[in-house]
C-alpha cells in the first residue's frame, strides 16, 4: 500500500481518539479502585484488600504488555485496522464484565470476573499502542518525538475527562457503575471510525525491511536493551503512582486524589505539545534525564504532602517530570533503531506494562504491611474505630508512595552518560 495516498489528518484523529480512550480507561480504573476495595475485596479478605486491588489493576498491565509483545510483531500481518477494532472490543467486553461483577459483588466467582474484565481492558490498551504508535511513526517519519508526544497528549486528556466525570458521579451520589458507561462510549465511536478508514503499512514494511532484519536489528544492538531496561523504571515512576493516587492521596491530604490526577493530566496535555522544540534543544535523552530528576523529587514530595496546597505543588513537580517519559522513550526507540520497526516500539511498551504489573501489587503489599504495623497487627484492623482507621490508612499511604520515589533516580547516571556521549559525538 502506498502511504502517500493515506489521509494523514483522518488517521491522526483516529490515533488521538484511541489514545484518549485508553487515558479515559486509566481514569476510570482510578475512579473505581476504591469501590473495588470497599464493595468487593474487603468482603473477601479485609487484611489484604489493598494488595488485591493492586493485583486487579496489575492485570490490566499484564494484558497491555502481552498485547504489545505479540501484537507489535503481528500488526504487519493483521493490519492496523483489525488491531484497533480489537482494542475497542476489549474495552467494551471489559466494561460489561465489571458491570456483571458489580451486580453480584459477593459471588463466588466475582474475584475472577474482576481480574478477567480488567485483563480485557489491558488487552485493548495494548492493541491501541501496538497500532497507533507505528502508525504515527509511519505518517510523520521526520518528526517522531514531536508527533508521538502530541499523540500521547490525548492520554492525559482522557484522564481529565474520565476523572472529572468520576468525581461528578461520586459527588451526585450516582451509582459508581456509571463509570463503565463512560468507558464504553468512546470505544463504540472508535470502532465506527476505524471501520471506515484506510490505514498505511508500517515504516518497516514501507522501507522493505524483512522480519528477519527487524529481529536482527534488535539482537545486534545492545543499546536497545539498555533503553528497554530503562523503560521498566520510567513507566513505574509515571503510571503506578497515577493508578494508586486516588486510594493513597485521598487518605493523606483529605481530598479526592483523582482531582490531583486530573490536574497533573491537564498539565501533561499542554506540555506534551512542546516536546519537539525541547528535544531539539537538549536532545531526547537529555529530556529523559531532566524528567527522571523531577519525577523522583515530585514523588517524594507527594508522600510528605499534608494539605491540598502542598499536594498540588508536589504533583506539579512530579507531573512535569513524568510528562514526556512514555512517548519520548517510544520516540528514542524508533529514532535510534528504525529497522526494529513496530517490534522495537512494542517491546518498549511491553517493558512498561510488565513493570506496572510488578509495581502495583508491590505498592499494595507495602500499603497492607504498613496498615497492619500501624494497627498493632492485622488481626486488630477489624476492631479499630473510624478515627484510628483513618490514621492507619494515612500512614500506609505515605509508605506506599515513598516506596517508588527512588525509582526514577536510578536512571540518572544511565541517561546522563548517554547524553554526554551523544553530545561529544555531535561536537566532533
Amino acid at each position: 500500500m502506498n502511504n502517500t495516498h493515506i489521509d494523514r489528518r483522518r488517521l491522526y484523529l483516529i490515533g488521538n481518539l484511541s489514545i484518549f480512550m485508553i487515558g479515559l480507561g486509566f481514569a476510570v480504573r482510578a475512579n473505581i479502585a476504591g469501590y473495588l476495595q470497599s464493595e468487593i475485596f474487603n468482603f473477601i479478605d479485609l487484611a489484604n484488600s489493598a494488595a488485591m486491588v493492586g493485583e486487579a489493576l496489575g492485570a490490566t498491565f499484564t494484558g497491555f504488555a502481552l498485547t504489545l509483545l505479540f501484537g507489535s510483531a503481528l500488526v504487519d500481518l493483521i493490519g492496523m485496522k483489525r488491531m484497533l477494532l480489537l482494542s475497542a472490543l476489549g474495552y467494551i467486553a471489559g466494561a460489561l464484565g465489571l458491570l456483571a461483577a458489580a451486580l453480584d459483588p459477593q459471588g463466588a466467582s466475582v474475584h475472577a470476573i474482576v481480574l478477567i474484565s480488567l485483563l480485557l481492558t489491558g488487552l485493548g490498551w495494548g492493541a491501541v499502542e501496538a497500532a497507533s504508535n507505528p502508525m504515527v511513526a509511519a505518517l510523520y517519519p521526520e518528526e517522531k518525538t514531536h508527533r508521538l508526544n502530541i499523540l500521547h497528549a490525548w492520554w492525559p486528556a482522557g484522564i481529565v475527562v474520565g476523572g472529572l466525570l468520576g468525581v461528578m458521579i461520586s459527588a451526585t451520589g450516582l451509582p459508581w457503575e456509571l463509570n463503565m458507561a463512560v468507558l464504553m462510549l468512546p470505544s463504540v465511536v472508535l470502532a465506527w471510525m476505524v471501520s471506515r478508514a484506510e490505514f498505511p503499512v508500517t515504516e518497516r514494511v514501507a522501507n522493505g525491511v524483512s522480519y528477519r532484519d527487524m529481529f536482527g536489528e534488535l539482537l545486534r544492538r545492545p543499546m536497545f536493551w539498555v533503553f528497554w531496561g530503562c523503560m521498566f523504571l520510567t513507566a513505574a515512576a509515571e503510571l503506578a503512582p497515577g493508578q494508586w493516587v486516588n486510594i493513597a492521596l485521598s487518605n493523606i491530604v483529605g481530598m479526592q486524589g483523582i482531582l490531583l490526577l486530573v490536574y497533573v493530566s491537564a498539565l501533561m496535555f499542554v506540555m506534551r505539545h512542546f516536546a519537539g522544540p525541547i528535544a531539539k534543544r537538549i536532545s531526547s535523552v537529555g529530556l529523559m534525564f531532566v524528567s527522571c530528576l523531577l519525577a523522583g523529587l515530585g514523588l517524594y514530595l507527594l508522600s510528605l504532602a499534608t494539605s491540598p496546597v502542598l499536594a498540588f505543588a508536589a504533583a506539579t513537580v512530579w507531573g512535569v517530570g513524568v510528562c514526556y517519559m512514555w512517548p519520548t522513550m517510544l520516540a528514542i526507540s524508533s529514532e535510534r533503531f528504525p529497522r526494529g520497526g513496530a517490534m522495537a516500539m512494542g517491546l518498549m511498551g511491553f517493558a512498561g506494562g510488565m513493570s506496572i504489573q510488578f509495581v502495583l501489587p508491590h505498592m499494595g503489599g507495602i500499603f497492607d504491611t504498613a496498615k497492619a504495623t500501624a494497627a498493632g497487627g492485622a488481626e486488630k484492623l477489624a476492631g479499630l474505630s473510624p478515627e484510628a482507621m483513618t490514621e492507619v490508612i494515612r500512614y500506609a499511604s505515605v509508605e506506599s508512595f515513598q516506596s517508588v520515589a527512588f525509582v526514577p533516580l536510578l536512571l540518572l547516571p544511565v541517561f546522563g552518560i548517554i547524553w554526554l556521549v551523544d553530545r561529544r559525538r555531535t561536537a566532533v
